[in-house]
């Protein structure tokens, strides 16, 4: 399919229009486009260092990682991971956080175990490719399920706190849950480590969404105007919704 030029200008101002309208503390309940503020407020700098662990939670793949930035003045790092497969819906709606996070939890043990790192204590980013309202760094309340988990039911749960109460359940690991991000966010950080000038996230996978980084001028859906902070667009959920 080719769209005309003037097909491509309707749409960029509709969704423009939509963008807007998702920025706003008004206008944002009937914006088709929600643009959830992030809280990450800028792009690393280059000062970073130390290890870190991960765990990538999307709708196709979930993913383990351990992650050593190098203070050596080159921004070089080193990252190893592990696949596991993507746990399945289960029969019963109200056991679906309980089984999913014990899940990534049990999955973070073996990583740990297979690489060596039970007997650190380590500071974890969750990466969710799921729609969350954040109202901070380290918590995010989940809106819906999108991709190909549909169970219903278990909304407004902070995704952050489930993680932190199943691995508590493993007295072996220590591991300190300081960051939730959107997909798109990490991507763009990860981009960014290596070229400050990346200012977009973009996933095209089992489903789509970006993020960007906005003024804060300009988003009214959090206090604050100074400074910058990364918008999740969620501009893949509607879309979804509406061909379901």
């Amino acid at each position: 399919m080719r769209l005309s030029d003037d097909v491509l200008l309707d749409v960029m101002a509709r969704f423009q229009a939509e963008m807007v309208k998702g920025l706003g503390r008004d206008t944002n309940p009937t914006a088709t486009v929600k643009m959830l503020p992030s809280f990450v407020r800028s792009l690393p700098d280059g000062s970073e260092k130390g290890d870190f662990l991960a765990v990538d939670l999307g709708g196709s793949q979930f993913r383990a990682h351990q992650v050593k930035v190098f203070d050596d003045g080159k921004q070089s790092s080193q990252l190893e991971s592990k696949f596991y497969p993507t746990p399945k819906e289960p029969d019963s709606v109200l056991s679906f956080l309980m089984q999913l996070f014990d899940y990534v939890a049990d999955c973070l043990l073996d990583f740990m175990e297979t690489k060596n790192l039970k007997h650190k204590k380590l500071p974890l980013g969750f990466t969710f490719s799921f729609p969350c309202k954040q109202n901070k760094l380290e918590e995010g309340v989940l809106l819906a399920w999108t991709k190909h988990f549909k169970v219903r039911g278990v909304q407004d749960t902070d995704v952050v706190s489930s993680l932190r109460k199943a691995l508590q359940k493993h007295k072996d690991i220590d591991v300190n849950v300081l960051a939730l991000v959107n997909d798109t966010v990490g991507t763009m950080m990860t981009c960014g480590y290596d070229d400050q000038r990346c200012e977009v996230g973009l996933i095209i996978g089992t489903g789509t969404n970006a993020c960007y980084m906005e003024e804060m001028r300009h988003i009214d859906l959090v206090e604050g105007d100074e400074g910058r902070m990364c918008i999740n667009t969620e501009w893949g959920a509607p879309l979804e919704q509406e061909s379901g």
